[in-house]
């Protein structure tokens, strides 16, 4: 039974038609990010104009670079008629003026209610002549009003899959990797640790070189990076597939195993050291290889951290919030050091997520409070009838933090009040570093300013 704020005395039964706050945002900001991982490829939002600006704003926001998306720009005779001759209109100018590669079409809350069939109107739209020789549509059903942005990642992940995937009955030798919704950075980090164990993948999407690129005093309408057309039609033929969380990924790796019998296999994202070992180890078993010394050495570095820090993190008591896979990884990931979230929550539906978190859990000196579907507002409710050392979630966190004086590090989506997040991984050995020395800093800043006059070195 959710509580009111403190200072409000009184009990209510548990909110189920009102969110306060909401822990997620819509499905097409999902998918939009999803569709910037294919090389050459031009989002489109079918939809309003407005919608479009909104998914673009965020994006740019919290990456810090332009994000080109295209729309239909949806009147109020689309939204009475339907939007099948804007969609038209618009394939046709848009591989006339920007020559794409791809487009991503996604549908919006509006496009969604009217019922708007895009598949058949892309058909339509490749019989009239609309798609160039070796130029390619691809679409997802992404409607705003159900689910979440992670939601919408996994849509385009399926859909460009659906859409591309050719066997030739030859396997390639490659392994396919779904990073899910994580930062440039950390798929980059995927595949560094994949190209040290010297293994052939295909990682899709692929935002790395597109939404963390360098300035170079040329503009490019489509950066360097992203999963080429020819890769994602030779996901087919890969010997496995790796999905990197249940939420965003899976999807379309069991896509891949049912349709084209590409073995999937299901891990949690690489945060920590528990979950890195697992993503080590599964790729050495499907690659065929042994780990590199260079990992090693990495993990070791990591031990070394947690065991000479580990005083700073025994009993100290978290708050996380945000996106489904990110939580379960971060909470083994805290649990593993001795630390206690006791506060989780996240945006996105799926009852599994409960159980994912008991299974973390059970043994654990602490039962946490655990809400999917739930709300920011919820969280500051559990924060003040039980308060913590630390707030790990994005930058919306930043108010209650503010309200309850306590340390916030932010982490995942989207951050609009810092940078880095988009150049320094969180994934694998090196991003589980980067992680403990924020928490580290984090504490021992809240130490400095409690007590100025005394002195807190590291003690080993």
């Amino acid at each position: 039974m959710d509580k009111l704020l403190r200072h409000t005395p009184t009990e209510v039964a548990e909110r189920k038609a009102l969110s306060i706050n909401p822990a997620k945002t819509c499905q097409p900001i999902g998918a939009m990010y999803a569709a910037l991982g294919i090389h050459g490829c031009l989002p489109h939002s079918h939809g309003s104009q407005g919608c479009c600006a909104y998914h673009r704003s965020m994006l740019t926001r919290h990456y810090k670079e332009p994000v080109s998306a295209a729309t239909s720009s949806f009147t109020e005779g689309s939204s009475v008629f339907g939007g099948q001759s804007n969609l038209l209109q618009a394939i046709n100018n848009i591989f006339t003026v920007y020559e794409p590669d791809v487009i991503a079409v996604h549908t919006t809350c509006l496009s969604e209610t009217i019922g708007d069939d895009v598949p058949q109107i892309v058909d339509k739209a490749k019989k009239d002549g609309k798609v160039p020789d070796n130029k390619y549509v691809v679409s997802a059903s992404t409607p705003s009003y159900v689910g979440s942005h992670v939601t919408g990642f996994a849509n385009m992940v399926r859909g460009m899959i659906k859409d591309f995937a050719e066997p030739t009955g030859k396997k390639n030798g490659k392994v396919n990797i779904i990073p899910g919704f994580v930062e440039p950075s950390d798929m980059e980090e995927v595949k560094r640790l994949a190209e040290l164990m010297k293994v052939k993948t295909i990682v899709m999407p692929d935002t790395s070189g597109v939404l963390n690129g360098p300035l170079t005093g040329e503009f490019h309408m489509f950066p360097e990076g992203g999963v080429t057309v020819d890769e994602l039609k030779d996901s087919a033929n890969s010997r496995g597939t790796l999905a990197l969380g249940e939420w965003a990924s899976a999807e379309g790796a069991r896509y891949l195993d049912t349709e084209y019998k590409v073995p999937c296999t299901v891990l949690p994202l690489p945060i920590g050291l528990n979950n890195t070992d697992r993503f080590v180890d599964t790729l050495r078993r499907l690659g065929g290889v042994s780990v590199p010394e260079t990992i090693l050495h990495e993990r070791g570095q990591l031990v070394d951290l947690i065991s000479d820090y580990h005083q700073y993190f025994y009993g100290k008591k978290v708050a996380l919030v945000g996106d489904p896979d990110q939580l379960i990884a971060l909470t083994e990931f805290l649990v593993s050091i001795d630390m206690q979230p006791v506060h989780i929550v996240t945006g996105t539906q799926g009852k599994t997520f409960y159980k994912r978190i008991e299974e973390i859990t059970k043994d654990a000196p602490f039962e946490p409070n655990v809400k999917e579907h739930g709300d920011m507002f919820l969280l500051h409710q559990w924060i003040k009838n039980e308060p913590v050392d630390l707030i790990i979630g994005n930058t919306y966190c930043k108010y209650m933090a503010r309200d309850e004086d306590i340390p916030h590090i932010r982490h995942g989506f989207p951050i609009i009040d810092r940078v880095g997040h988009q150049y320094f991984p969180t994934v694998g050995y090196r991003g589980a570093i980067r992680l403990l020395e924020k928490i580290v800093d984090a504490l021992l800043s809240r130490l400095d300013r409690d007590n100025p006059v005394e002195s807190f070195e590291l003690v080993y």
